[in-house]
């Protein structure tokens, strides 16, 4: 069931380790990225693709209408271009997730549980051995943007720091378990190697509904 918050997909890094477009990469019958809007269109009211300046986007699925921005300026890294996206949120939007183009494994109900956790905070994102996913976690908007373009001001470009500027609560393994018991959320999709697992961990899945 779709709630009332929306997402923001970060598309347009230059994918150097995977040595081609991750956006394109064929998973699950479509692109990739495709694969990512479609997960996220069942779970929010509308999706925002930040994509780079000359990036060809593939054709997003029949029915999911997604809004596109591009970088304003090339290589500035992740937080400027989660800056655009949040800038290219409607003004009546209240709670957004930040997620990459390689997470094809969202878990239904992750982004609820995040949300039920945002009372009194401006993020809620997963910790895990100290290490916090700044692009599986959820944001209030306009908050997020002025601490976002704060930090650039500062010249300030690590995602991270966004996280460590705002009220941010942090959810351990075991909160985040009670609906992803593996955390498939959290894998990215970084080299070929990775490609190939998740290709495996996909059949996997077709497996075990068949079965």
């Amino acid at each position: 069931m779709r709630s009332a918050t929306d997402a923001i997909i970060l598309c347009g890094g230059r994918s150097r380790r995977m040595g081609r477009s991750k956006a394109d990469l064929p998973f699950d019958g479509v692109s990739l990225l495709m694969r990512v809007v479609a997960r996220l269109a069942e779970e929010v009211e509308r999706v925002v693709l930040v994509a780079g300046m000359d990036q060809v986007l593939p054709a997003p699925p029949v029915g999911v209408g997604v809004i596109v921005v591009r970088d304003a300026v090339a290589d500035r890294g992740p937080l400027t271009a989660l800056a655009t996206g949040l800038a290219a949120l409607p003004t009546d939007s209240e709670v957004v997730y930040a997620t990459s183009t390689d997470a094809p494994f969202l878990a239904r109900g992750w982004i609820a549980l995040l949300v039920g956790y945002l009372e009194g905070h401006d993020a809620a994102a997963p910790r895990i051995e100290g290490r916090r996913f700044p692009l599986a976690a959820i944001y209030r908007p306009r908050v997020a943007r002025e601490a976002a373009e704060e930090l650039l001001a500062r010249g300030e470009l690590r995602l991270t720091s966004l996280l460590d500027s705002l009220r941010t609560r942090d959810l351990g393994v075991d909160e985040l378990r009670i609906v992803d018991p593996d955390l498939a959320t959290l894998c990215n999709l970084n080299t070929p190697m990775d490609y190939e697992r998740a290709l495996r961990l996909l059949e996997h899945g077709r497996h075990a509904v068949e079965e």
